[in-house]
């Protein structure tokens, strides 16, 4: 952080440039999903080369594919694979008209790129970390089970993102229920995009995806839950939803915290979880190793960093 963060030393004052940090990293955030939209439906992909916008847009690709062909499938059409590729880009550009599904979208990106970074830069395993390891021998045998489903899961995860796919399976519920509603307007009330619809629903089960069986393990933790709040020791996509339950925020917004413009953010959401001092230091040492906390900030309580960050702190 910079130095006029270093020199402030009164509580009032540490919270007050927390305070500023936040709302001007919340402008970045807001401002991040109109450029992408703003890119994402160019057309022009040759000037637009970035990854992100490359994965993001496969993912919208992938849902939509995965729509028509349910729609296919319930029309009895004899050839699913031609009817997707003439009806995709219609479709995904429905979806990546939706600012909360492309959002989604790009924190997974995001969240994915920084678990590859991790493991090039300190050796982090993106699939088995070290708590999920233990977790699987533990004599609990619910918890165990528990822990190896996110394993799957995770793995799966990974592999998705390399693909850059994303299962609707995977969706949370009120975006899976976005992507029926493209559908649905899309199909201008085809009978068979209807009876894929009502098949669709029937088979979505949100606590069986990635994040329900993640918050599921941490719950199953119990007293023992603050052990994911160490990245190093719970892996980067346990350690974020262990983050985002403990600091009251959702998910997506955990992960886009650790970005470089949302030091503060992190900062406020560690302490917001419980964390000492010397562990909200540690995370900083893995996540942004030359980021220097302002002098002060471990007189910011817990209570008073949760309150900036709902906007209430005076």
């Amino acid at each position: 952080m910079s130095d006029e963060i270093k020199t402030a030393f009164r509580p009032q004052a540490v919270e007050q440039v927390l305070r500023e940090r936040l709302a001007g990293g919340d402008m970045v955030l807001a401002s991040t999903r109109t450029i992408l939209c703003h890119l994402l439906a160019n057309r022009d992909q040759a000037l637009f080369s970035d990854e992100v916008i490359a994965r993001v847009r496969g993912m919208n690709v992938h849902v939509a594919r995965q729509l028509l062909f349910a729609r296919a499938e319930a029309d009895g059409l004899a050839n699913p694979a031609a009817f997707a590729d003439r009806q995709q880009d219609a479709l995904a550009a429905l979806l990546i008209d939706d600012a909360a599904f492309l959002a989604h979208a790009h924190v997974l990106t995001l969240e994915a790129q920084l678990a590859a970074q991790l493991q090039r830069r300190s050796g982090f395993d993106g699939v088995l970390s070290p708590l999920l390891q233990e977790l699987t021998a533990s004599a609990d045998g619910e918890l165990a089970a528990a822990a190896m489903r996110v394993i799957a899961v995770q793995a799966r995860f990974l592999q998705a993102q390399r693909r850059m796919e994303l299962p609707l399976a995977e969706l949370p519920a009120d975006l899976f229920h976005k992507a029926l509603l493209a559908m649905r307007r899309h199909a201008d009330d085809n009978p068979g995009a209807q009876k894929a619809e009502a098949r669709l629903r029937s088979q979505f089960d949100e606590s069986q995806g990635r994040l329900g069986q993640m918050t599921r393990l941490v719950m199953a933790m119990g007293r023992k839950a603050p052990r994911a709040l160490a990245i190093d020791h719970a892996g980067l996509a346990l350690f974020a939803t262990a983050l985002a339950m403990a600091a009251g925020q959702d998910r997506d917004t955990t992960v886009l915290s650790f970005g470089e413009n949302q030091l503060a953010r992190l900062a406020l959401s560690l302490r917001a979880a419980g964390l000492a001092q010397d562990a909200v230091e540690e995370q900083f040492v893995y996540l942004h190793p030359d980021a220097v906390l302002p002098e002060g900030f471990d007189r910011v309580t817990a209570d008073r960093a949760s309150a900036l960050l709902a906007g209430q702190a005076n």
